[in-house]
């Protein structure tokens, strides 16, 4: 797809968790939890995770199974932006409605308050707040409803193929992959699951939008 093909666009939607927000210490401490009074290392667990991450899958809960743990609960208070998160929405806000697609627990725009970009975002469709999550297609046909938005004219931003660029396509939604976080290790396995646009960081979305 050429840069000029998202001349028509008028939202971008976006995931939370590594795309706007880096939970690399909610992880971290997520698995030390898990492995606590356990004969298994941090790495061996990171291994395992990266490893489901390689199947397109969320390598994060299967990992933990695998092991035969508990999953630990997940602490949105080591949750922080990334370092070039309020620019770029601040910059993408002047030209674009901005808003957001996530599996995310209840109260979700008072967390995007706390962390300073809610007053970038004009529209949070979150699965708790729905009753429904991603990757069912549905959450994003939700949210372009309550945009008013056909999907031709909208891009869904995220970090995961299988939470983010497929559903996203099958709705009829332009894609762009953001290879952050775990995710990053995942790879298309067809044409279908290929982003219109892949890029390693936010900021490089200043280029293509």
């Amino acid at each position: 797809m050429a840069l000029n093909d998202f001349n028509n666009i008028k939202w971008l939607f976006f995931d939370i968790g590594s795309t706007l927000v880096d939970e690399s210490k909610c992880y971290e401490r997520r698995y030390l939890k898990a492995i606590e009074n356990t004969d298994i290392t941090y790495d061996e667990l990171l291994d395992k995770v990266i490893a489901f991450s390689r199947q397109n899958k969320n390598g994060d809960h299967p990992a933990i199974e695998y092991f035969g743990l508990e999953l630990p609960k997940w602490d949105n208070d080591l949750e922080y932006l990334y370092d070039d998160t309020s620019f770029v929405l601040s910059e993408l806000s002047k030209k674009y409605n901005i808003g957001i697609i996530a599996n995310q627990s209840l109260g979700t725009e008072q967390r995007l308050e706390k962390m300073g970009i809610l007053n970038y975002i004009d529209l949070v469709v979150a699965s708790a707040e729905e009753g429904i999550a991603k990757p069912n297609p549905d959450i994003f046909r939700i949210a372009l409803s309550k945009a008013q938005c056909d999907a031709q004219s909208s891009v869904m931003i995220g970090d995961r193929i299988d939470n983010d660029i497929v559903p996203a396509k099958a709705v009829g939604m332009r894609t762009i992959w953001i290879k952050q976080g775990f995710a990053q290790y995942q790879e298309p396995k067809n044409d279908f699951e290929k982003a219109d646009f892949a890029v390693n960081e936010l900021s490089q979305l200043l280029k293509i939008l």
